[in-house]
């Protein structure tokens, strides 16, 4: 069976980065903690300019944008493990940028919590929020609902099984390469 993921989407454009994905005033909850890690998900692009509107509607602990396109270089700055666990929390469930810090990607496969997907071309010009898409994971493309266009996507090689499993722990106790607890 394909894997698809499918919703509406939050435009973004380039260099954005953690402390406006998840604010450092936010860094002292837990993660780990169920009821921390919900409101960690509330905060959720929190640092954003207000150009872009609100993320998480006000009093809500999800946001209704499964999906996040940006432009280059998404997720620099700190090199913070909250920023995939917030968009994570929020219930994104994947991101599509130009390119990404390297921090950041790595923090997506270690956590577990999101799909980092790098477009073949700029899409955030192209796109506005609340268009509704699908992502298939078979074909590596992009299907843009709202315009009726599909994009291709780089593959996403071999962090998507890391991703799949839960994270870099999760899947090396799958996989064998260390003993599950």
């Amino acid at each position: 069976m394909t894997k698809v993921i499918r919703g509406k989407i939050f435009v973004l454009d380039d260099n954005i980065d953690t402390d406006q994905i998840i604010p450092a005033e936010y860094l002292t909850l837990v993660p780990s903690k169920p009821d921390e890690y919900e409101k960690l998900g509330s905060y959720a692009l929190a640092g954003l300019p207000d150009r872009y509107g609100k993320f998480v509607p006000p009093g809500e602990m999800k946001t209704t944008y499964p999906i996040i396109v940006a432009g280059e270089n998404f997720g620099c700055g700190s090199s913070r493990e909250h920023a995939p666990i917030a968009l994570g929390a929020s219930g994104v469930k994947a991101v599509i940028a130009e390119s990404y810090a390297r921090i950041f990607f790595r923090n997506c496969a270690a956590t577990g919590e999101l799909y980092p997907w790098e477009s073949q071309e700029r899409l955030c010009d192209k796109f506005e929020t609340g268009h509704e898409v699908s992502i298939d994971f078979e074909s590596n493309q992009l299907i843009n609902h709202t315009l009726g266009q599909i994009y291709n996507l780089k593959p996403l090689g071999e962090v998507g099984p890391v991703i799949d499993a839960g994270g870099i722990f999760a899947y090396a106790r799958q996989t064998g390469m260390i003993s599950s607890r």
